[in-house]
């Protein structure tokens, strides 16, 4: 007699949840036909191992698939380290660890944030008067060492007029993007890995595919400027939020730099 109790359906949950989320990563990443390979495989060695019980296939099967685990974190480990990362930068994940955080106190905490904010917001809405290009990364919980060492440091207090300088036409910076971090302008001229998501608006140009690609790869706030339009976006978490007014810039970085 067959028996299912609550901890088998909790199981049940917790492997189709797991194959959800690997779906979910595989098809961001365009490897969609490789999930589809690999639930092939799972099937056909459980039904020949587990139901047909062929001793010699099913050995062989199980070798393949004690060394297919290594080949596929080889293969896949940029796209695992993006899950991992997505799995710590969730808000309920992130919420607990602020429970174990210290806490700051909040009047010097706004003072601060005040303080290096209104710059970057004066400076944007400048550059986007005048429809100067520009494309701002703040840095968040996760370094950009590896980004900032494609481009020059600077390490200079947040001026507006250093920001407007850096992305003036004629400047030698002006086409990188500047990477705000610890409360200051670090680098400028920097790379920022472009996104291949094909679903971008064609109107966007480079500038908005570099920032989605660097909010897809970590926690970083991109800001970018259009030299076509002059609007204001910011580019966070894999997602654009398109033509800003410098209140609602400012209230993004205010929420989301803290």
């Amino acid at each position: 007699m067959i028996s299912f109790g609550i901890k088998d359906f909790i199981d049940i949950l917790l492997v189709a949840t797991m194959l959800y989320y690997i779906y979910r990563l595989m098809r961001e990443s365009r490897s969609l036909n490789v999930f589809v390979g690999i639930m092939i495989f799972i099937v056909v060695w459980l039904f020949v191992s587990q139901v047909l019980e062929m001793r010699l296939m099913g050995t062989i099967l199980d070798k393949l698939v004690s060394v297919g685990v290594i080949a596929l974190i080889v293969l896949f480990q940029e796209d695992i380290r993006k899950f991992l990362y997505n799995l710590g930068a969730h808000q309920r994940v992130r919420t607990i660890v602020k429970l174990f955080s210290p806490k700051r106190s909040s009047e010097k905490n706004k003072a601060r944030l005040k303080k290096n904010i209104m710059p970057v917001v004066m400076a944007c809405m400048s550059m986007a008067k005048q429809k100067v290009g520009a494309l701002i990364v703040v840095e968040r919980a996760q370094g950009l060492g590896d980004i900032i060492a494609t481009g020059d440091v600077i390490n200079a207090d947040i001026n507006q007029r250093l920001i407007e300088n850096i992305f003036f036409k004629n400047s030698p910076l002006h086409d990188g993007a500047m990477i705000i971090s610890h409360n200051r302008i670090y680098a400028a001229g920097c790379i920022l890995p472009v996104s291949h998501n094909l679903d971008i608006p064609k109107e966007l140009g480079l500038r908005h595919r570099a920032a989605l690609g660097m909010s897809q790869e970590s926690d970083a706030l991109c800001i970018i400027v259009s030299e076509e339009t002059g609007g204001i976006s910011i580019a966070q978490g894999g997602h654009f939020r398109l033509r800003l007014t410098a209140e609602e810039l400012e209230k993004e970085l205010t929420e989301h730099i803290s």
